[in-house]
């Protein structure tokens, strides 16, 4: 994709399509095709479990796919299907996007170090998983990053943190690049009343 591109999707508020490809197939695995149509069908995203997105999608799709799931099943489904998704977006990215090279580098260095790298890498493609959400990081022991006006919990309201895609996802990548005890998870959530969705990773 070039700059121009990537800036435009960036500004319309665009996302990668592993955040609808990674929940219907998390939906399928836990908890079967019907399931799955009904959540995709109170999104009005149904035509997706046939023909998946091949490129960015408008984030208003991945908002309107998380509140379905919210809508549709109990919130103990919600984070188990929201976190497998996660983890299948990590996996997928292992496979695909980050090249193998820089993932042997990464688990040659110290944790600190590598976490610093990784950090970076998030951070420079962030746009692709936040939208038009901001995503801060602050690396180290431990890891921080937030994400203010955050699209999986916009709009929504609880009295706990509910992105557990971001945290498994962020896991995920930790756990294979950083440290293979690295654990994510979310202390602050917009939906229930932060500033930002803040996670923390530490290992």
């Amino acid at each position: 994709m070039s700059r121009a591109a990537a800036a435009s999707d960036q500004s319309a508020g665009r996302i990668g399509p592993n955040a609808i490809i990674q929940t219907a197939e998390a939906l399928r695995l836990l908890r079967g095709e019907e399931d799955a149509r009904r959540v995709f069908a109170a999104a009005r995203l149904e035509p997706y479990l046939t023909a998946p997105p091949a490129d960015m999608v408008d984030e208003t799709e991945v908002i309107r796919l998380h509140r379905a799931l919210r809508a549709t099943l109990d919130d103990d489904a919600v984070r188990v299907v929201s976190a497998k998704a996660g983890q299948l977006t990590a996996l997928y990215l292992l496979t695909h996007r980050i090249p193998a090279v820089a993932q042997r580098v990464l688990r040659l260095l110290p944790a600190r170090l590598a976490s610093r790298a990784l950090s970076r890498a998030i951070s420079a493609h962030a746009w692709t998983f936040a939208g038009t959400g901001i995503f801060t990081a602050r690396p180290g022991r431990p890891t921080v990053y937030e994400i203010s006006h955050c699209p999986l919990c916009r709009g929504q309201g609880t009295d706990h943190p509910i992105c557990d895609f971001y945290a498994a996802t962020f896991e995920t990548l930790f756990a294979r690049l950083v440290h293979r005890n690295a654990r994510a998870r979310e202390i602050s959530c917009e939906a229930a009343g932060a500033s930002a969705c803040r996670f923390v990773i530490d290992w």
